[in-house]
């Protein structure tokens, strides 16, 4: 997943208020409360029709003795919070998002913080839209324009569960940092690096296929001496883009492989971009569907000749490597059937243990469930890194897939929790009888292992990718998983598989 941080951050702190609330209020809000348990007292900010930062701190005794306990500062920090201008493409975002499961998730999972007093639950976020608009209308495109147009009398925000959350996502991420403190780090092999020197051909490619309307976007990136004829497909994640992985590209295509990095268009940066202008919708649940078909359809274009055709690549065993959704696509993709069965059971639960952000996108696909058992049997070798998954598959699957799975995490990782979405699964479902495997990456959160064109320092992850890749595939390479020496200095590796 990748965020246009400010349009988003102000839809969901937006969405933590607006979630809970139906459109055509008969009153406006007249107070916010922020409650902190902690220290045994709240404060409340009347609304009514203050226009300024001074106002609302004349209306607000709360506020005034916080004005005169900070020395006058708290007025600074008001001004920023309610009147800072809203980003131009908030109310396009919401509007073009109404009614979609994904905008439905993020506003669930806000309104968990806020208790809205004498309206009724609307999920689909057209409250929201509506307040947005009618706050324009009346010259106030703020926070507190925004919060003047909502209805009901009063919304209580308790801080307390803020720290809730915090500490269960450190608790999702602690017994990560501790398998990976405990086990041993794999060592490097500065050598590899080398293998770069040898180049690679770098195309971008327009294939047509069935599923889309339009054809796909692929970047091809070719050994330039020594193909091993060998094909990898790198799927990116939410709102990403192949471009953001084409260093692990790079390093594969030096060691001899042919590799594919298709851009999905239902989720990628360009449908964001689009998304935040109010062009179009969320992605949907049928992207769940649709992505696997992108690298189904280009496994057929190498297949047919229509793509990299007289070259000879070899199709019957191929590699998919994925990161964040793309992950997910991955295991699909090698015979991962997503049900339903938790997904009924746990996303209604905002309180669960093992809730985190990355079960907001999950939570979205509950409608596109049946259609998304796309498998591909000639995909022979996963490397899926950080992907969503807890709620999505079986874990009595993990002894029908086609592929042998490499799954990695970052310890820090704070979308995608390795507790739940990597450690549980694989030791739950005994993955590791059939061959899975599991690396933790210390100290690297959800983003740190993309690798972008042409960066100075090598990808992180590319003699890992490439040892997995030689193993499952047969490929006598310069570096294999079994024999080791696929860590890197930067950042410590470590298969803690034996220790779940």
């Amino acid at each position: 997943m990748v965020f246009n941080r400010t349009g988003l951050v102000v839809a969901a702190l937006l969405g933590s208020v607006a979630s809970g609330v139906l459109a055509s209020p008969a009153s406006a809000l007249e107070r916010l409360v922020l409650r902190l348990p902690f220290l045994e007292t709240s404060i409340t900010i009347n609304l009514s029709d203050d226009q300024s930062a001074e106002e609302l701190i004349r209306s607000s005794p709360d506020l005034k003795d916080l004005q005169e306990a900070s020395g006058g500062k708290l007025l600074g920090v008001l001004e920023q919070v309610f009147l800072a201008p809203l980003p131009v493409e908030t109310k396009a975002l919401l509007e073009g998002s109404t009614g979609q499961p994904l905008l439905e998730q993020a506003l669930f999972a806000a309104a968990s913080l806020v208790e809205l007093e004498g309206v009724e639950v609307d999920p689909s976020g057209r409250m929201l839209t509506d307040a947005l608009i009618r706050a324009e209308q009346a010259g106030q495109a703020n926070v507190l324009g925004f919060l003047k147009q909502m209805p009901g009398e009063q919304a209580s925000v308790d801080l307390s569960r803020v720290a809730t959350i915090a500490n269960r996502l450190k608790f999702n991420m602690e017994e990560g940092v501790a398998l990976a403190k405990k086990g041993e780090a794999e060592a490097s092999n500065p050598n590899l690096f080398q293998l770069r020197d040898r180049g690679w051909i770098r195309s971008e490619q327009m294939v047509s296929v069935n599923h889309r309307p339009d054809p796909l976007r692929v970047l091809v990136l070719q050994p330039k001496v020594d193909s091993n004829r060998r094909l990898a497909v790198i799927s990116h994640g939410l709102w990403d883009d192949p471009e953001s992985f084409e260093g692990w590209a790079e390093f594969l295509a030096a060691a001899g492989y042919t590799v594919l990095l298709p851009d999905h268009p239902g989720s990628d940066f360009q449908q964001q971009k689009a998304m935040l202008a109010g062009d179009r919708p969320p992605p949907g649940p049928e992207e769940l569907r649709l992505r696997p078909l992108d690298i189904s359809a280009l496994l057929d274009a190498v297949q047919n000749q229509s793509l990299l055709g007289g070259q000879g690549l070899i199709t019957d065993d191929v590699a998919v490597i994925g990161h964040s959704w793309g992950a997910t696509t991955s295991l699909q993709m090698a015979g991962g059937t997503p049900v339903d069965r938790k997904l009924k059971s746990r996303c209604a639960d905002v309180m669960d243990s093992e809730r985190n952000i990355s079960w907001v996108l999950q939570c979205s696909w509950l409608s596109g469930i049946d259609q998304a058992g796309i498998s591909d049997a000639r995909v022979k070798a996963v490397v899926a890194i950080s992907p969503p998954l807890r709620l999505l598959f079986a874990p009595e699957s993990a002894d029908g897939l086609s592929a042998k799975i490499l799954l990695v995490s970052g310890t820090r990782d704070w979308v995608v929790p390795s507790r739940p979405e990597a450690i549980l699964p694989m030791r739950t479902s005994g993955a590791s009888r059939f061959g899975h495997r599991l690396v933790l990456v210390e100290g690297a959160d959800h983003f740190t292992l993309r690798s972008f064109a042409g960066e100075q320092q090598p990808a992180v992850v590319g003699p890992m990718l490439l040892a997995w890749l030689n193993d499952q595939l047969g490929v006598q390479g310069a570096v294999g998983f079994s024999t080791g020496g696929w860590g890197d200095d930067r950042l410590r590796l470590v298969d803690v598989t034996g220790q779940l």
